[in-house]
């Protein structure tokens, strides 16, 4: 069975189901896109499985694609589609290089049929957008105030690390 029949099926359901974006961008901050960088960083040189790995590289990607959308928001750079294609070449950016060197798509490294790279990656960007999403939520419910220093930090970080525990 070709990779390509596996692949881009998930792909584009991953981009319908996930990255349907609200009129603005909710961007994390620049701490949170670096603890999840170097979640990234440290979990393949620990040799962690593909599935926790995976977590922390589907959230580092939707860090770059809400700080990408909030950069081009204050320079007032629009266009039809954009938030979107920036998804799109994120994605593309990472999961294509992981496909064609064989990090991903290794038969033996599968869950359910699906690379476990793969779901670790769907996993941790709903969870990271389903997170910064509900952290503004939890703002504008508390006159645009956090209820605790660093939630904005807690909020995306902490559902990952809870699952990379229990993934674990």
């Amino acid at each position: 069975m070709s990779k390509f029949k596996i692949i881009t099926p998930l792909f584009w359901l991953l981009f319908a189901t996930l990255f349907v974006f609200p009129d603005r961008a909710f961007a994390v901050c620049p701490v949170c896109t670096v603890a999840v960088g170097a979640g990234v960083g440290l979990a393949r040189y620990l040799k962690v499985d593909d599935l926790i790995s995976g977590l922390w590289i589907g959230a580092l990607t939707v860090s770059m694609t809400m700080w990408t959308i909030n950069y081009l928001n204050r320079k007032k750079i629009k266009f039809h589609g954009r938030k979107i294609l920036i998804t799109i070449v994120y994605y593309a950016i990472i999961v294509l290089p992981l496909f064609y060197t064989g990090i991903m798509g290794h038969p033996l490294n599968k869950v359910w049929g699906i690379d476990k790279l793969l779901w670790g990656i769907i996993i941790g960007s709903v969870v990271f957008f389903a997170s910064a999403i509900f952290y503004q939520y939890l703002k504008r419910k508390n006159n645009n105030r956090a209820y605790f220093p660093f939630q904005k930090v807690v909020m995306p970080v902490g559902p990952l690390l809870i699952l990379t525990i229990i993934l674990y």
